[in-house]
């Protein structure tokens, strides 16, 4: 039998901290020489981009130096290769020295640092040439474990100070360099500065850099270990020489490795995910209610009566009695399970029976969130996780809706068809509610509360109708209020993509700071701070605009588990139905100030969003002020520890969000636009420009349709197309954004127009080329709606062309009308380039303000005034060629037809005679497919064919 190791002969003996020096002098190699490789063999082609090269960029990025180009890449790639075994070594050496008994934090730990090892392999052999997918796949899924592996490397730190304190250094660097990286990224990307990829070059080296420094200071850890080859067998010529196996000392538990690192447990990880899925089902609810009541209004043109199901979220109310909550605590699992029918109703064909059943869902889901925040009132650590999976779910709502383009994938208005992922959302959703009402527990008895003196049950329902409408209105979405402080182009603040993120960021902070502060969250500072800044979000526009969305979103966040762990003192009548009938006039209110011309009393509230806004922080003030008076006495007896336990519950949550926040970086690296858009004919100089009418994105039977949308777009070819009723970035909408998906999907620049704080049913323009300026308009609109409109500059065929996209109000009011129409005539006569008016003007041909429209002044031409047969729509243009023109049914997408016209740049306006399609180039003409019976309901109708002219 051969000898245990211990006491074979020593071999070899290797210091570790060899280790991190081999791994560290390979890995820069592999990165040096490449760049000394590349810039000796290729340099002003890997300085050149899709934009710019030497001697605007002079410097090259880490991607075009490791890329495709021989013979740096393979240098690249070798290097990397022998990086892997220090590598390798290196996570393994750290996960020894880290260990410990009863904690799984150094095997998580371990496991994130093999991941990032393979997957940098991934990245290095797969390029994006190969398969672009996978590679991005590969780096994405390396960026987002670096977060867990610095973090974790951190939190395991041995007691070496000077370790401790480059790791710091390295990591707050590491991070920090990431925002100037993405501001100039986008500098280069969006708006294509001169230079700008040289300077993110040099914060890309930066994180490559400093990435490796950080796993360099595992060297000063590794000096107390040795790698050491034993001869069991004694076969060969061993020194004998012993190693001394010297025990670290134990580390003495610090603040961090107390929260994060001990007792780790998976049943208690699962139970937060479960609980926080199952605030995303609540959201998810919630969110669509309104979106289906909207429907109603919009096609009875006013009030339709099914706007009642709006306070379906008063169930709370019920609990006020005690025997009705009694039997709603005892039963929790029940009523949350019935709470689960809106997850079934994309299964009703029924319009009024979809309704009815959300409806029912949303009441049940209120009462049953409310009666476990109440019934959890004696139990702190339990309740904050039930507030941290509330916050939690809105999060995870919104983050959903961020990856799948502003549409939830479990709402009742998509189904598998349209992007829809229902079937997955319901089982997970049993799965979550068995899971965290397998173990409830709650007393059946009234336990009273200790200390509960001062503060207002009423008052707190209007903080909690506030926060409740703050979330939905506000965070549902990330890029709502990214739309408020839009202002057209050139680009002077935030996008939905990829600054969506940091919406996502300012919702973790403001979690945090309720966790972790709540003393300084509940203060009046705190409020009036949240408060100038909801005014800034209100009042301004761009970057500035967005820092008061920022401030108020971290506001809202925090103050939401202070706010409820204060409402649970009282009846959850008084809290949580007060809060939710609140949350109804708010919402009401908020519809209101662009409804007006079609709602009672709409008038006394036109175009007052400041209101609303003002409204939302006096109903928060006054929660505030019941918690500020309902706060003990200070003592002088020192605060008792937290709670090992509820710190250990907490720090699932805390991961919970570590996850959300990465996942929302993810969706914005995959999401960020390309930016190398191309026309359908660019061989042809061919402008095909298109109007339509999208009714919200609400189809004929209730499903969301810009699938639909996006296929007759594409089919047609338009290189230009205007979208009218298009802002839907309301409660009662959705908070969703169509031109996102329309824009990723087909390849074009986007401009939202007016925001959802302007007031107007909004209006959009999507373009494949270049939008060079682009300014929002809003109409004299005395008596109805607000008219907006965009004049935008496209740089197409190297030549500027000028496209207004208008929505005129409403045949009700002609003096509106008129007003509009000599607005907007006198903004198009201003312009001397080639332009296209893309427009629904509510007029005859040939008659009226038509003729206005139609003139010297504005200096357009009908694209065929032989038309007769139109009321809304019109194309007109000026100083180019109109080819051709064709009206294409709506099928059942919306309510309003399709046209299109093509317009050739270069060539003078021509006539208004009309040829046969035999006499028409083939790249001027209209797709074939859209003639007879079409496809999906669309075709070439009135005239049964397109037009074209000489």
């Amino acid at each position: 039998m051969a000898p245990k190791f211990k006491d074979g002969d020593v071999v070899a003996s290797i210091p570790g901290s060899w280790v991190s020096w081999a791994h560290t002098f390979v890995a820069y190699a592999a990165f040096i020489g490449a760049f000394v490789v590349g810039v000796g063999l290729h340099y002003h082609k890997i300085v050149q981009n899709e934009h710019y090269g030497y001697p605007d960029e002079w410097f090259p990025s880490v991607s075009s130096t490791i890329g495709d180009r021989y013979p740096e890449r393979s240098v690249f790639q070798v290097f990397i290769a022998i990086t892997s075994g220090p590598r390798f070594a290196l996570v393994a050496l750290w996960f020894l020295l880290t260990d410990r008994p009863n904690t799984r934090l150094p095997k998580f730990v371990a496991g994130v640092g093999l991941f990032r090892t393979l997957t940098c392999g991934g990245w290095t052999y797969v390029t994006s040439t190969d398969d672009h997918d996978w590679h991005d796949i590969f780096m994405i899924s390396y960026l987002v474990a670096t977060l867990p592996w610095t973090l974790g490397c951190l939190v395991l730190s041995p007691p070496n100070p000077q370790a401790i304190q480059y790791r710091k250094i390295f990591a707050g660097a590491f991070f920090g360099t990431i925002v100037p990286l993405i501001y100039f990224f986008i500098q280069h990307k969006v708006h294509k500065v001169p230079g700008a990829y040289t300077t993110y070059a040099f914060f890309e080296w930066s994180l490559v850099l400093l990435d490796v420094a950080f796993d360099a200071v595992t060297a000063m850890d590794f000096k107390s270990l040795e790698l050491v080859v034993r001869d069991v067998k004694g076969l060969s010529r061993g020194d004998k020489k012993r190693v001394a196996d010297a025990a670290l000392e134990k580390e003495k538990d610090r603040d961090m490795g107390r929260v994060f690192g001990r007792g780790f447990s998976w049943d208690e990880a699962l139970d937060a995910i479960a609980d926080v899925y199952n605030g995303f089902v609540f959201w998810s609810i919630l969110t669509s209610l309104a979106l289906l009541v909207w429907y109603f209004p919009l096609w009875h043109m006013g009030i339709s009566g099914y706007e009642a199901f709006v306070m379906s979220t008063i169930s709370p109310f019920f609990l006020g009695v005690r025997s009705l909550r009694t039997l709603v605590i005892r039963n929790i699992r029940i009523v949350h399970l019935l709470s689960l029918s809106g997850l079934l109703a994309w299964l009703v064909s029924g319009q009024e029976l979809r309704l009815t059943t959300v409806g029912f869902a949303v009441w049940m889901g209120c009462l049953s969130w409310a009666a476990i925040f109440y019934a959890e009132r004696t139990q702190p650590a339990r309740l904050e996780a039930r507030v941290a999976a509330f916050s939690l779910g809105l999060m995870l709502s919104s983050l959903a809706k961020y990856a799948f383009q502003t549409n939830n994938p479990i709402w009742p208005v998509v189904h598998s068809g349209s992007g829809g992922w229902n079937k997955l959302g319901l089982a997970l959703a049993v799965l979550a509610v068995l899971r965290t009402s397998r173990r409830t527990n709650f007393s059946s008895t009234e336990t009273p509360m200790q200390n509960m003196k001062g503060g207002s049950g009423l008052l707190t329902g209007l903080g909690l109708g506030g926060i409740l409408f703050g979330m939905h209105s506000l965070l549902s979405d990330s890029s709502t209020m990214i739309l408020w402080v839009w202002d057209g182009y050139p680009v002077r603040g935030p996008l939905s993509v990829p600054h969506g993120t940091i919406t996502f960021l300012a919702m973790g902070i403001g979690l945090l700071l309720g966790f972790f502060r709540p003393e300084l969250v509940r203060t009046w500072t705190s409020f009036g701070v949240a408060s100038l800044g909801a005014g800034v979000l209100t009042c301004f526009s761009h970057w500035f605009g967005y820092s008061g969305a920022v401030v108020l979103t971290i506001y809202l966040v925090a103050i939401t588990p202070v706010m409820f762990s204060h409402a649970v003192r009282f009846s959850p009548a008084s809290t949580f139905g007060v809060g939710f009938l609140v949350y109804n006039f708010m919402v009401l209110f908020h519809v209101w100030v662009v409804a007006y011309a079609f709602v009672p009393g709409g008038p006394l509230v036109r175009e007052h969003t400041d209101w609303v806004m003002a409204t939302m922080m006096i109903e928060i003030g006054a929660g505030v002020f019941s918690i500020i008076s309902s706060a003990p006495k200070r003592s002088s007896a020192k605060a008792p520890p937290p709670n090992p336990a509820a710190r250990r519950i907490r720090s699932y949550y805390i991961y919970i969000l570590i996850a959300l926040q990465l996942l929302s970086v993810s969706v914005s690296y995959l999401r960020f636009p390309s930016y190398n858009y191309e026309s359908y004919h660019p061989q042809d100089k061919l402008i095909t420009a298109g109007i339509w009418t999208i009714h919200f994105s609400l189809d004929n039977d209730m499903w969301s349709s810009e699938r639909r949308q996006r296929d007759a777009i594409k089919e047609l070819e338009l290189d230009v197309v205007g979208l009218l009723e298009s802002d839907t970035q309301r409660i009662i909408m959705g908070n969703r954004d169509t031109s996102q998906y329309l824009a990723e999907d087909l390849g074009m620049y986007v401009d939202y127009g007016p925001g959802p704080n302007k007031h107007t049913w909004g209006c959009v323009l999507l373009s494949k080329f270049p939008i060079v300026n682009s300014t929002h308009h809003l109409l004299p609109s005395p008596v109805g709606e607000l008219a907006p409109a965009i004049h935008a500059t496209i740089e197409a065929y190297g030549e500027l062309i000028d496209v207004f996209v208008f929505h005129s109000g409403q045949e009700e009011d002609p003096e509106d009308r008129r007003l509009q129409t000599e607005y907007l005539s006198d903004l198009m006569g201003t312009v001397n380039r080639p332009a296209i008016l893309l427009s629904y003007l509510v007029t005859k041909p040939l008659e009226g303000n038509y003729n206005t429209y139609v003139s010297g002044r504005s200096g357009m031409r009908d694209i065929d005034p032989s038309d007769w047969d139109r009321w809304c729509e019109y194309i007109l243009y000026k100083g180019m060629k109109r080819s051709g023109y064709a009206r294409v049914s709506r099928g059942t997408v919306t309510d309003t037809e399709l046209q299109v016209g093509k317009f050739v740049v270069g060539q003078s306006e021509g006539s208004d005679d009309l040829i046969s399609e035999d006499n028409v180039p083939e790249g001027l003409r209209f797709p074939a497919r859209f003639r007879g019976e079409g496809v999906r309901g669309h075709r070439y109708h009135v005239f049964d064919q397109p037009r074209y002219y000489a």
